[in-house]
C-alpha cells in the first residue's frame, strides 16, 4: 500500500499533541504522584484468595477482627487496617490488600482462621513484605536500569548514524517513557516490578521503530540535494511513508498479544500488559511524529546557519 501522507508539514500539531499530554501527565503526577506498590515502599500485602464472592465491607470488617484477635492473644501494635482493597481472580474471588506497615507474621495464622470461620476452609493467604531499604535498592536500580539503556541507544545510534538521530531518539523514548508512567499516575495503577520490566520493553520496541524509519532517511539522503527545508521534508515524508505500512502491520501484530494478555492473563501480569498496551501506541506515534520531526526541524536549522554564514573569498 502506497501512502502520501504529509508527516513534516504536520509537525507543529502533532508537537502540541504530545506536549498537551505530557503537561496533563505532569500535572497528575506533582498533584497525586505514584500509587508505589510495596515493592517500591514499605509494607505488606495479603492476597486472600476466598475461592468465592465477597463485599469489600465484609473483607475490612474481617481484617478489623483478626487484629483484635491478635491483640487478645499479645500481638501488640499490630494494625490490620488496609490502605487498598481490590479484587482479583477470573471470578473476583480473591482480596488484595495493602498495608502501609509490615504485618507481623505470627498474626497470619489468625487473619486466616477468621477468613475461614466466615467463607470456609479454602482460603489461602500470601504474603509479600518490602522494608524500607530495599524499596528504596529496587526503586535506584530500577532508575539505572533506564539510564544505562538510554545511554547505550545514544552511543549505538550516534556511531551508527550520527548524534541528531540519537538524541532525538532518546526524546521520543522520554516522551514514550512518561507517556506510559502519566497514564498510571492519572488512572491510578499500582506500580510494581512489572512495570518497570514494561517501561524497559517499551524502550526496546520504540527504539526498534525509529531505527527502522531513521535507517530509511539515511538511504535516502544518499540519492538527495539537500538544498533548502522542502528538500529535507520531503526526504523525511518518503521515508515515513516508505515504512508506514511495515509500522501499522508490526503495532496492530504487537498489540492484539499484548491485549490478549491484558484480557485473558492472570492478575500478576495485568500491569505489565496494560503498561505495553500504553507504550505500544505512544512508542508507534512517537516514531513516526516526534522523533522524525525533531530530526527535520535540528537539520533544517543546522541547514539554514551553513547558509548564513558569508563565503571566504579565495
Amino acid at each position: 500500500m502506497n501512502f502520501n501522507i504529509d508527516f513534516v508539514g504536520n509537525r507543529k500539531k502533532f508537537f502540541i499533541i504530545s506536549a498537551s499530554l505530557l503537561i496533563l501527565g505532569l500535572l497528575s503526577l506533582v498533584v497525586f504522584g505514584l500509587n508505589l506498590g510495596i515493592d517500591f515502599k514499605s509494607g505488606s500485602r495479603l492476597d486472600v484468595n476466598i475461592g468465592k464472592t465477597f463485599v469489600e465491607k465484609d473483607v475490612r470488617n474481617l481484617f478489623k477482627e483478626a487484629e483484635n484477635k491478635a491483640k487478645q492473644q499479645g500481638i501488640k501494635d499490630i494494625n490490620l487496617t488496609p490502605s487498598v482493597i481490590r479484587t482479583a481472580g477470573d471470578q473476583n474471588e480473591m482480596a488484595i490488600a495493602r498495608f502501609d506497615q509490615t504485618i507481623d507474621s505470627k498474626a497470619l495464622p489468625v487473619i486466616k482462621e477468621v477468613f475461614r470461620s466466615k467463607y470456609g476452609s479454602q482460603v489461602d493467604i500470601q504474603e509479600s513484605t518490602v522494608n524500607p531499604t530495599v524499596g528504596r535498592e529496587l526503586a535506584k536500580k530500577a532508575m539505572y536500569s533506564v539510564l544505562l539503556a538510554s545511554i547505550g541507544i545514544i552511543l549505538y545510534v550516534s556511531i551508527r548514524f550520527e548524534y541528531r538521530f540519537a538524541i532525538a531518539a532518546i526524546i521520543a523514548l522520554l516522551h514514550d517513557a512518561f507517556f506510559t508512567i502519566s497514564m498510571f499516575s492519572i488512572l491510578r495503577i499500582e506500580v510494581d516490578l512489572t512495570f518497570i520490566a514494561a517501561i524497559l520493553t517499551i524502550v526496546g520496541y520504540s527504539i526498534n521503530d525509529t531505527i527502522v524509519i531513521f535507517d530509511r532517511i539515511r538511504e535516502n539522503l544518499k540519492n538527495a540535494k539537500i538544498k533548502r527545508f522542502e528538500d529535507i521534508a520531503d526526504v523525511v515524508n518518503t521515508a515515513i511513508n516508505q515504512t508506514l505500512t511495515r509500522s501499522i502491520n508490526t503495532v496492530l501484530t504487537v498489540f492484539i498479544t499484548a491485549l490478549a494478555l491484558y484480557i485473558f492473563g492472570g492478575t500478576g501480569i495485568k500491569n505489565f500488559s496494560f503498561a505495553l498496551l500504553m507504550g505500544l501506541l505512544s512508542g508507534t506515534y512517537s516514531s513516526i511524529f516526534i522523533a522524525s520531526q525533531i530530526w527535520v526541524v535540528w537539520k533544517a536549522r543546522d541547514l539554514n546557519k551553513k547558509r548564513l554564514v558569508p563565503q571566504t573569498e579565495a
